[in-house]
């Protein structure tokens, strides 16, 4: 992964570049923003999205044969970030612009600064046309996900060989998954939507989704969840968008960015408690062993899916950290169904 960010930082002057160029010289296609997450608390609001060429994608089918699966990748990934592009975010009688980096990405994290904002349960976002740009939409909005009252839990799960079969510690297994498979062919663990609902008392229950997959993925990823009746929240992934070059690369490399991740929904919704999920193919156990230290009495249990041979000093280490009833290592939903009833208030 090293070599990948030596790679992207020779490398991202001359896409910059390109994409300057390409706007330039008025050949840039119409604009599409895509938003990827609106969050709000009592004092702040929280937005991440990027504005992209808009590309032409069919709905994800079963139907779909490898063809066609790895034609939608290649759209997927073949579609051109604009780095500063400007977009205009409004919340209640706050209008500011937010400028896209070199990727296309914005992010935004506003301190409400009066009643209005505070309790505005939309935000919209449009796209300043200047210079040649174009908008496919005018503007789009999207509701403020707010969580104002207590919860007996919330959910924070790894996706990637946690949820979905993605053959993570194996290159050429997760590449061919990653480019022939689509939304409603790439399958699940059996169990988890039944595993997921039950922890969630039926999607009442904020759950929110924590992966090293790259923001490409968003939509597969989201699709994905709503074929199988996964429950819907929030989808946190990661910065530094993958290029065809580099598909493969998804997923892999450091992970410390999920420690940031869920370090920044513990603080920004401090009342919640949560029950993490994840796998033992890459660091998940180490990841949540540092958050359970660093959020003392916040984490309520931890399941893991064993991947592959047994690591008892690995598992000693984080089941040193919560009551022997909070942590499981499991090998299917099954056991993780039915340690949850016999150990967790359901």
């Amino acid at each position: 992964m090293k070599r990948f960010y030596v790679f992207r930082g020779l490398t991202w002057p001359f896409r910059y570049l390109f994409s300057l160029i390409k706007r330039k010289l008025g050949k840039l296609d119409l604009l599409r923003i895509e938003v990827f997450v609106v969050l709000g608390n009592d004092t702040h609001l929280f937005v991440k999205g990027r504005v992209v060429e808009a590309y032409k994608q069919s709905r994800p089918s079963d139907k779909h044969n490898v063809f066609h699966n790895i034609l939608a990748t290649l759209r997927r990934y073949a579609g051109s970030s604009v780095p500063e592009a400007k977009v205009v975010l409004s919340l209640g009688d706050l209008k500011t612009i937010l400028i896209t980096d070199e990727e296309g990405v914005f992010e935004r994290y506003h301190h409400f600064k009066n009643e209005k904002e505070k309790i505005a349960q939309t935000v919209q976002f449009s796209l300043i046309e200047e210079d040649g740009l174009k908008a496919e939409k005018k503007f789009i909005d999207k509701s403020v996900l707010k969580f104002q009252k207590t919860f007996p839990r919330a959910i924070i799960s790894d996706i990637d060989d946690t949820i979905i079969i993605s053959k993570a510690t194996n290159i050429q297994e997760k590449f061919w998954l990653s480019v022939s498979k689509n939304a409603y062919t790439r399958r699940p663990f059996p169990g988890v939507s039944e595993f997921y609902r039950l922890l969630s008392s039926n999607a009442k229950y904020p759950v929110f989704y924590v992966s090293s997959s790259d923001w490409n993925l968003f939509d597969l990823i989201k699709d994905f969840m709503n074929y199988r009746n996964i429950p819907r929240g929030p989808i946190l992934l990661k910065d530094h968008h993958m290029s065809l070059r580099n598909i493969w690369k998804s997923g892999g490399g450091s992970h410390e960015h999920k420690v940031d991740k869920i370090s920044f929904l513990m603080n920004f919704y401090p009342k919640l408690n949560f029950v993490l999920i994840g796998d033992s193919g890459q660091h998940d156990p180490e990841i949540y062993a540092e958050v359970i230290n660093k959020y003392p009495g916040r984490v309520e249990a931890v399941y893991i899916r064993q991947v592959g041979t047994v690591d008892e000093n690995r598992e000693k280490e984080l089941n040193a950290l919560l009551p022997p009833n909070r942590i499981a290592w499991v090998k299917n939903s099954t056991e993780a169904i039915e340690h949850a009833r016999k150990n967790l208030d359901l």
